[in-house]
């Protein structure tokens, strides 16, 4: 499985010696994914698997990970383990001239134009749009504020 994200978290090596007398060691990253929802995804590389990853703090990489559960004493455990990281561009900065581009559901600036159609500029009269209407003087005197 590969995927796209930000290295957040560069956590320690932890090493040490299994039971049969073996020496292992797991190096650890967090990675924060791209898009409406962004997620942190905590991965592991073991043993030869660290020489071969190289991972930067906040820098952006397309990663390829296996993803293996495992069940032990009834609970069930995810292990999420990279193999390969090709650094990428960050998708928020992809177009040209480095300025983030937007996000599906992330806020936007207000818009430049008034929410009422009747003061925005360049706004037609919605009567005189009616087929046969001939527009609001028709309806009565304009001071008059009554709904009928």
């Amino acid at each position: 499985m590969d995927f796209v994200g930000k290295v957040i978290m560069d956590l320690p090596m932890e090493e040490g010696v299994s039971k049969a007398g073996n020496p292992w060691r797991k190096k650890s990253w967090v990675v924060e994914t791209f898009g409406q929802y962004p997620k942190r995804v905590k991965m592991d590389a073991f043993g030869n698997q660290i020489d071969n990853v190289h991972l930067e703090l906040m820098k952006t990489y397309t990663l390829s990970v296996d993803l293996e559960s495992r069940e032990f004493n009834g609970r069930w455990y995810t292990d999420v383990r990279v193999f390969r990281a090709v650094e990428s561009q960050d998708p928020t900065m992809a177009n040209q001239g480095g300025y983030p581009t937007q996000q599906p559901g992330t806020a936007t600036a207000a818009p430049a134009t008034p929410t009422d159609p009747f003061t925005a500029q360049g706004a037609t009269d919605p009567f005189a749009a009616a087929p046969g209407a001939a527009g609001a003087a028709a309806f009565g005197d304009a001071s008059d504020d009554l709904p009928f």
